[in-house]
């Protein structure tokens, strides 16, 4: 699909507005007044800083998620060319995960994996996932504070995600370490060599803990996504181990770090518009597009990266075949010609096809699951804690240095206790 407006001759690029201005501590802690400018003052932008198309109004980020390449990783040989071969591994591993793959690939892939991910699974999940979830706010809500990321939104779903895998709870401060390692390398663009030894131990000791496990499952068989993954078969073909692996890995990543931000986020968001909690409070039933609404108005996956398949016109800007494009959902998200009053925060928006778990054929294959547990979190929590209160000055509070990845790396809270 292309635009039918003429091609604009190139303007002189604003240094200002370029993505690395994601990496000032300022805009990183309130993005949304840069995504305004970027929108309006270069809504479709080449950044030279980042070798890549910027986009931020919601009908091109949504045209890039439909339509362009997510086969953005180079396999081992491309890395070993371009003077990066310790990264093999890393690209070995991606190449086989669905979120870097496009037709055909990542339709066998997804449609296994799916098979595997039902609907049936995740509501047969929801009663132990409120347990676990209560049982985490009896130990935080005794002293009347508490450390909401630490004490919560990361054990949270590190736990839930174990169980769903079928490896032992007690693994998940492993999984949550593992899992916070990968998405530095996913969520980032600035080069870091220490983050890169890291992610590489991480991925030889991901690689080598899910192996162990399929081995434990053709040893003893339970139930998990691991289990269903190995026993997967659409038309005849199945998952071959390491594809089981590599798939059970952004799985565990994509199931912990977007709600470990969603919760965290959204319970911020709600503190600093106390009209809005008290709305939730005094009527639960409308959780739902409540958990909607602070997906669109706090996404917790800001960007993502995306390839030019065939030269296409955009915002009178031609992007040519081969060349990288930055989708910037966050953004999308805001923009006030698909939103109304984009920067207000309403719980009961009804017209709310937000960008925030992708769209089409990538579209969040876990998003069923999140929304559980942000719906079971924000009830509780409240249910739990009155009197909530940011314990610390706002101007304290600091976001995960994550550019792509939107969290807080902690919410220090104070409350009145509530018997569960």
């Amino acid at each position: 699909m292309t635009d039918q407006s003429p091609i604009q001759a190139a303007a002189p690029f604003d240094p200002s507005l370029s993505l690395f201005q994601l990496l000032d501590p300022k805009v990183h802690a309130d993005p949304f007044p840069f995504y305004r400018r970027l929108r309006e003052e270069a809504p479709v932008m080449w950044d030279p800083f980042m070798h890549t198309w910027v986009v931020t109004r919601y009908e091109d980020v949504h045209l890039v998620l439909k339509e362009f390449s997510a086969d953005r990783t180079p396999d081992p040989k491309k890395m070993e060319a371009l003077g990066l071969p310790s990264l093999g591994p890393v690209a070995d591993l991606m190449a086989r995960q669905m979120l870097f793959l496009d037709a055909p690939d990542h339709t066998r892939l997804r449609k296994l994996c799916m098979s595997a991910f039902t609907p049936r699974r995740v509501d047969a999940m929801e009663d132990k996932v409120r347990d676990i979830a209560h049982g985490l706010i009896d130990d935080m809500v005794k002293g009347g504070e508490c450390e909401l990321i630490a004490d919560f939104a990361e054990p949270f779903p590190a736990i839930v995600t174990a169980g769903l895998l079928g490896v032992p709870l007690e693994d998940h401060r492993q999984l949550k370490a593992w899992s916070a390692t990968f998405a530095e390398m996913l969520g980032n663009f600035q080069h870091n060599p220490d983050r890169i030894r890291d992610v590489l131990k991480c991925v030889a000791d991901m690689t080598g803990y899910f192996r162990d496990a399929v081995r434990e499952q053709e040893r003893n068989p339970t139930d998990g996504l691991i289990r269903s993954l190995m026993d997967a078969e659409v038309d005849g073909q199945s998952l071959s181990e390491d594809e089981v692996i590599a798939n059970t890995i952004v799985t565990m990543v994509g199931g912990q770090e977007t709600t470990t931000n969603l919760i965290g986020n959204g319970i911020l968001t709600l503190i600093r518009q106390p009209d809005k909690q008290a709305q939730l409070r005094a009527h639960p039933e409308i959780i739902e597009s409540a958990v909607e609404e602070l997906l669109r108005y706090e996404t917790p996956s800001q960007h993502t990266a995306r390839i030019v398949k065939q030269d296409t016109v955009i915002g009178g800007k031609l992007l040519k075949k081969g060349e990288a494009v930055m989708a910037v959902m966050a953004a999308g998200n805001r923009d006030p010609e698909r939103f109304a009053n984009p920067d207000e925060l309403d719980l009961t928006r009804t017209d709310n096809r937000h960008l925030a778990f992708g769209w089409a054929a990538h579209f969040c294959f876990g998003a069923a699951l999140a929304r559980m547990e942000a719906r079971i979190s924000y009830l509780a929590l409240l249910a739990r804690m009155e009197d909530l209160r940011v314990a610390v000055p706002e101007s304290k509070l600091e976001w995960r240095t994550n550019s792509g990845l939107r969290g807080l790396s902690a919410l220090p809270l104070a409350f009145r206790p509530v018997a569960g």
